[in-house]
């Protein structure tokens, strides 16, 4: 019952985004990820399926995006369920800036609290990129974690319809034992079938926290409404908090 839900509610919000908005522009996907989990030297891996959606909302200078998807992950000889949500509010500063703020919630669903992540966000356009940055604080009742985060992230456009993106952020990762540094990097590639409205992407991820290194792999499939690759990006439909994703999953 609860994957029943947490997938309604998810394509509910998603698919009816574009309805309430003429100028919506986003997408959805379904991606296939396997992290590589190392902890004092033994691997354990993981299977996880991911449908995800993001729309991004115009009213004047401002753009309200929504983030949603629900995790499909069998790891350690469970399976289980859970969801993630954000909203990002941003405005362009300048022809060529944007900025805002966000508040993302992690864990929906799995029986725990969830985990809550509040933020600040910046994007600079240039002709054939964009360049990301931000500063976040992530809480976790259950794991007793508290998270700053910087990071950034560089996409560029090979083609307009090939986008190559790198990034990179820190976290100090404040748990009950003390302290701890955490870095997570990754490079990824989004390629737009031409005359579609489909992409095809892949990308890999790191993240290392003290004794603990999480690799992982993802291909995925995804459909664009509202404009291609690099107008998904202009119009702030490319606003994620996949860093601080990244981090939690090595907690």
């Amino acid at each position: 019952m609860k994957t029943i839900l947490l997938a309604s509610a998810a394509a509910a919000t998603l698919f009816a985004a574009p309805a309430f908005a003429q100028n919506a522009i986003g997408s959805v996907g379904v991606t296939y990820s396997n992290p590589s989990v190392e902890v004092a030297g033994d691997d354990v891996d993981a299977d996880v399926w991911t449908v995800d959606g993001t729309v991004a909302l115009p009213a004047a200078d401002w753009t309200v995006t929504l983030n949603g998807a629900v995790d499909y992950t069998k790891a350690f000889g469970e399976e289980d369920v859970t969801g993630v949500a954000a909203a990002h509010l941003t405005k362009m500063w300048t022809s060529d800036v944007r900025a805002g703020a966000f508040v993302a919630a992690n864990d929906i669903g799995s029986g725990n609290d969830p985990v809550w992540t509040v933020g600040a966000e910046a994007q600079k356009y240039l002709s054939n990129a964009t360049l990301t940055g931000l500063v976040a604080y992530t809480t976790s009742d259950d794991s007793d974690a508290d998270i700053w985060t910087v990071g950034g992230d560089a996409a560029f456009y090979v083609m307009p319809n090939l986008r190559l993106n790198a990034g990179v952020s820190y976290n100090n990762v404040d748990v009950a034992g003390g302290d701890v540094d955490a870095w997570t990097y990754g490079v990824g590639a989004e390629y737009e079938i031409e005359n579609t409205p489909f992409s095809v992407g892949a990308s890999y991820t790191r993240a290392d926290v003290d004794s603990i290194d999480v690799d992982t792999w993802s291909l995925g499939l995804r459909y664009s409404f509202g404009g291609g690759l690099q107008a998904r990006d202009r119009a702030g439909a490319g606003l994620n908090v996949s860093s601080i994703t990244s981090v939690l999953g090595g907690l």
